[in-house]
């Protein structure tokens, strides 16, 4: 079926994996979805997207989907069609947000726990959230140097520490500029924004070392208004560096 979404999250995956995870909203429906395969970094270069980009294709669900990946859809005949206007892409934002991230995903967790337990397999698998510009802090891992991470306080009062970063864009731009104060510019141009909003995407499932399995949570997005940051405008260019 021939649909268009706006482009919402462009997903790094870890170093020396060529590939781009992308989702976008449909406009006419709500409805998020997420192409498969996932993109090859030759093929998002060739089409030249990013974020508020509108994305056309014909998208059919995949048949193996399921909750909480429910917008899991194969595509073909990908096309870009240039961006849309910093207010629709505003408005698709905000038609998506849930107050907090309890709410968007259905699911109760202690403060600051990342990591959605199978036994609460939530309904989807990425929502919208809109958090005070003055909550957000990128800062360095403080267990792995030269990694960035991310500090907020969702609408409920919840606050998330070393959130990780999954944005491609933001993370590669932030790691090019972490070094002699620049995380402190930059999250002093979040902290002067009016609104920012976090698209927060969970991960397929995962067991770590010490046993926890789940959905890991993650910030797939980091949009801020009425001024957009400036890595945006560089997509194109961050792809092309990878490998």
């Amino acid at each position: 079926m021939k649909r268009t979404i706006v482009i919402t999250d462009l997903t790094r995956f870890g170093e020396g994996k060529p590939i781009v995870c992308t989702a976008g909203i449909d406009q006419s429906t709500g409805e998020c979805i997420r192409p498969l395969p996932y993109l090859t970094f030759a093929v998002f270069t060739r089409l030249g997207m990013f974020p508020g980009g509108i994305l056309s294709g014909d998208f059919t669900p995949d048949p193996a989907r399921k909750a909480p990946h429910i917008e899991d859809f194969r595509h073909k005949e990908l096309q870009f069609l240039g961006p849309c206007s910093a207010e629709e892409f505003k408005a698709v934002l905000d038609r998506s947000t849930s107050p907090s991230i309890e709410q968007g995903f259905e699911v109760s967790l202690p403060e600051g726990e990342k990591v959605i337990p199978m036994a609460a397999s939530p309904p989807c698998s990425i929502i919208t959230i809109k958090v005070s510009p003055q909550s957000v802090e990128i800062v360095e891992d403080g267990f792995k140097p030269g990694k960035i991470r991310l500090h907020f306080t969702d609408g409920s009062g919840k606050q998330y520490r070393f959130f990780s970063i999954t944005d491609l864009g933001f993370h590669d731009y932030a790691q090019r500029h972490r070094e002699s104060g620049a995380l402190n510019e930059l999250n002093a141009a979040i902290a002067a924004q009016e609104e920012v909003f976090l698209r927060i995407g969970l991960g397929r499932k995962f067991k770590d070392p010490q046993g926890r399995e789940g959905f890991w949570m993650q910030a797939n997005g980091i949009y801020t208004f009425p001024a957009k940051l400036s890595y945006i405008r560089s997509y194109p260019a961050i792809a092309a560096e990878k490998p």
